[in-house]
């Protein structure tokens, strides 16, 4: 996850909120009606990594979210992150060694983020637009994002359509790096309501990335200035009658122009229980090809010259796989309160790299929202 001697924050906090709002959010069946109520909600995750002997990166982020309908057929929704970052990690691979303690530093990083979206809400649909923005002391990410849903007649099946545009702003000043990273990304969704109990959804999203994409804090980190994405996704939620509890199940395929190729399953179990609980324990595998240009750590004497080419020791494009598994325990309370705590845990199982020490990671998140 986070292997560079950094204040990259947008290597874990950007980076991953620009990849959520990459392109536009689906939307099902079940969400083309304006809604009765609105509702508040705030969010704390503490996220740790570490591998053997070490502790490496920590996070705080905290989140503030509404969404509030309007004149009858509007909606807005607005979010607002803050997170910081601290810890240490290496120059290149993923061992912190004494010799090494020179090319590693503490990071100390704060990050602010924020979106908001419009959406008018029609007799056959929706369309939404959303801006959002990203920004640290090196890293600034805005976006634009534009989404039409569609309904047939019957109201079963929803059609999705959607674009984006990012443009992001790296400015390294340590490093002497001064650059830009445009992407344009596009997204087609279908929402295929089965039976009462069945609705599937498949969603096909495709970007184009131009600019900088290396890590300056990543010591002869020389990635291609394109890259471009294809990914597929099905989803599966089936309603049990006899435990009034819902599956929800996943595949994910994903490739790009670095020549990674990934897969992701996941499954979900939402079980009500007695006097408004509800618990959701989660399984999610994972694994992904090396990139072309990833240097194993058997056939690295030392870091070469960025005048190489393509090259990179970053742990995060090695060929590995990994296992995820979490417990959520939600709580409804009088007046339309909900309080919500999910513990999550991360396991490689695998290192496609023998010389890279294991890599896990745990979260902890607790949640209160409201129905307005």
């Amino acid at each position: 996850m986070k292997s560079v001697p950094t204040k990259k924050t947008h290597v874990l906090g950007a980076a991953l909120f620009a990849a959520a709002l990459a392109l536009p959010s689906y939307q099902t069946a079940f969400a083309e009606a304006t809604p009765e109520h609105g509702n508040v909600s705030f969010k704390y995750l503490n996220y740790r990594d570490s591998q053997p002997g070490q502790d490496r990166i920590g996070v705080n982020a905290y989140t503030t979210s509404i969404m509030m309908p309007f004149a009858g057929k509007w909606s807005v929704t607005s979010s607002y992150t803050y997170d910081s970052v601290s810890g240490a990690s290496p120059v290149y691979h993923s061992t912190i060694t004494q010799d090494m303690v020179s090319g590693a530093s503490v990071i100390s990083e704060k990050r602010n983020a924020g979106d908001i979206s419009l959406t008018r809400y029609l007799e056959k649909g929706s369309w939404t637009f959303g801006v959002s923005y990203s920004g640290e002391s090196d890293y600034i990410s805005r976006g634009y994002s534009l989404q039409r849903s569609l309904l047939t007649d019957d109201k079963n099946t929803t059609l999705t359509f959607g674009g984006s545009y990012t443009t992001d702003t790296i400015d390294a000043w340590k490093k002497s790096v001064f650059d830009t990273k445009e992407v344009v990304a596009g997204l087609f969704g279908i929402t295929q309501i089965l039976t009462k109990e069945d609705i599937v959804q498949l969603n096909i999203g495709y970007s184009n990335g131009v600019g900088y994409f290396s890590d300056p804090y990543k010591y002869a980190d020389s990635r291609p200035r394109r890259r471009n994405i294809t990914t597929f996704l099905t989803r599966w939620n089936h309603h049990f009658d006899g435990s009034d509890g819902t599956g929800k199940f996943s595949y994910r395929f994903y490739t790009d122009s670095y020549d990674v190729k990934a897969h992701t399953l996941s499954a979900e179990y939402v079980q009500p229980l007695h006097n408004e609980w509800t618990l959701i324990p989660s399984l999610r595998y994972s694994s992904q090809s090396a990139a072309y240009f990833y240097k194993p750590v058997n056939s690295v004497q030392e870091p070469p010259p960025i005048s190489i080419g393509p090259y990179s020791v970053d742990q995060r494009l090695a060929a590995l796989g990994a296992l995820t598994y979490g417990i959520k325990v939600e709580k409804k309370l009088a007046h339309e309160w909900t309080v919500d705590l999910k513990l999550e845990q991360y396991e490689q199982t695998f290192n496609g790299d023998a010389g890279l020490a294991p890599f896990s990671y745990r979260s902890i998140q607790l949640g209160v929202s409201r129905v307005l």
